[in-house]
């Protein structure tokens, strides 16, 4: 009985023990209550004594997703004129807005960009302690923090981490970099209180179900109304730019062509890249979304699969080859006025140009009075805007980079002084209408 006794005893003092041990955290830290939502974007503190490298952007150059920014930064850093760093965020990985369309895209894209347009200071920092800037995969972006100042605040957030904590993002490589505790932590605690990709919930402006079939005319004639919805319809493809389709197709009530870009990018490969050749009618399928880079309205998340044709979000090639650009011909007057349709029994007055966007026209008599070539350490260096007058009026014309039949830079000196005919897509730059060309098969110099 006093063995009992004695052994009794010493368990207890032995609970007492841990129990206090416990509860002053020596040997059980303490657990985060599943009830409490901890603000680890602001856990953090930016060190600006610190080895990384660190640069205040000057302003935002381009937003173009929930984990991709481009940010106009001093000279030195990048090697460019523009002094542009596309930067790519360390850490997380959104879902996908721009040529892929994924759940929850749309969210995160529109939540990095509020937290950056209500600003007053952004900040960069690179993961390393050799003050250097290191490219992601692609080697075209550098891997950043984002760190942001609000106004009226002395603090900035980490938005990486804000963007994992509000369940915006999933892991990359979360764990292996100078703030990997608490990027898993705020990655747990999203996970915990199921918010955003990792819910059960419909992402409201994910475009489910099969795709609508319109006429281009009609998502040309009120483009905005159809955002992010998925779309299909008839067209012939009239020009490849390089991860960008042109479509066109006629309308009867307009008197019209009308057009639209598509872009591709890395969504295509093998048979999906042959059924979007120049020259083929197809229906194409995909989700209309704005691109703020180029102020484009376009259709992505192209798809296509050879061994399932009948599945409804997969383009389909009507006829292959044998069609082209229509080039109309089109007077100043006309491409700068109004025009005045009547569809469906309604009667509506457009611009012109705006009608006609992307789809091919043809102007001839252009006198060419002043040229910009572009010089900006780009792809685009050698690329051309040809300011030129017909009848008293100004209409502009945009290149790529020319090469003649041998191969040889066309540079300004070739337009300059010179009348031509063009054959090219009405594009919109900075909120006004121009012509593009792509090639020198688009221009004839008239004697």
């Amino acid at each position: 009985m006093k063995k009992f006794l004695k052994l009794t005893s010493l368990l207890l003092l032995i609970s007492v023990i841990v129990g206090c041990l416990a509860s002053c955290d020596l040997i059980f830290p303490p657990e985060q209550p599943e009830d409490e939502h901890v603000d680890y974007a602001a856990s953090v503190e930016l060190d600006m004594s610190s080895a990384s490298a660190k640069t205040e952007i000057i302003e935002v150059n381009l937003y173009v997703d929930g984990d991709t920014t481009h940010f106009k930064v001093e000279g030195g850093i990048v090697d460019n004129v523009d002094n542009v760093l596309k930067a790519r965020y360390i850490s997380i990985n959104t879902p996908e807005s721009t040529g892929k369309i994924e759940e929850w895209g749309n969210d995160a894209a529109r939540f990095t960009k509020e937290k950056l347009e209500g600003a007053d200071s952004i900040i960069l920092e690179s993961d390393t302690d050799d003050g250097k800037w290191n490219n992601d995969s692609t080697g075209e972006r550098k891997v950043v923090w984002v760190w942001y100042r609000t106004a009226g605040s002395n603090t900035y957030r980490n938005l990486n981490i804000e963007i994992l904590q509000n369940g915006l993002a999933f892991a990359s490589n979360s764990a292996n970099n100078r703030y990997g505790d608490v990027c898993m932590k705020a990655l747990a605690q999203a996970r915990r209180e199921k918010l955003f990709i990792f819910s059960n919930d419909i992402d409201p402006d994910f475009p489910y179900g099969d795709p609508t079939p319109m006429l281009l005319r009609d998502i040309r004639m009120n483009i905005e109304d159809h955002y992010y919805m998925n779309v299909y319809f008839e067209g012939n493809i009239i020009w490849d730019d390089g991860g960008t389709i042109y479509v066109e197709e006629y309308d009867e009530e307009t008197g019209m062509y009308h057009g639209i870009t598509a872009y591709y990018g890395w969504s295509l490969n093998g048979d999906g890249l042959a059924a979007i050749r120049v020259g083929n009618r197809i229906r194409l399928v995909g989700v209309i979304t704005y691109f703020e880079g180029g102020d484009i309205w376009q259709v992505s998340d192209l798809y296509y699969d050879p061994f399932n044709p009948d599945d409804a979000r997969c383009l389909e090639v009507i006829e292959e080859g044998g069609k082209s650009a229509a080039y109309p011909l089109t007077d100043v007057s006309t491409f700068l006025g109004d025009k005045t349709v009547t569809v469906n029994g309604k009667t509506e007055t457009y611009k012109y140009a705006e009608l006609a966007l992307n789809a091919s026209i043809r102007m001839e008599g252009l006198t060419v009075e002043r040229i910009y070539t572009t010089n900006n350490g780009g792809d685009n260096d050698g690329a051309m805007t040809l300011t030129c007058k017909k009848d008293g009026k100004t209409i502009t014309v945009r290149t790529n980079v020319l090469y003649d039949n041998n191969g040889q830079l066309i540079k300004a000196k070739d337009f300059e002084g010179k009348t031509i005919n063009v054959n090219g897509v009405v594009e919109k730059y900075n909120g006004s209408y121009q012509i593009k060309l792509f090639s020198m098969q688009n221009v004839e110099f008239v004697d």
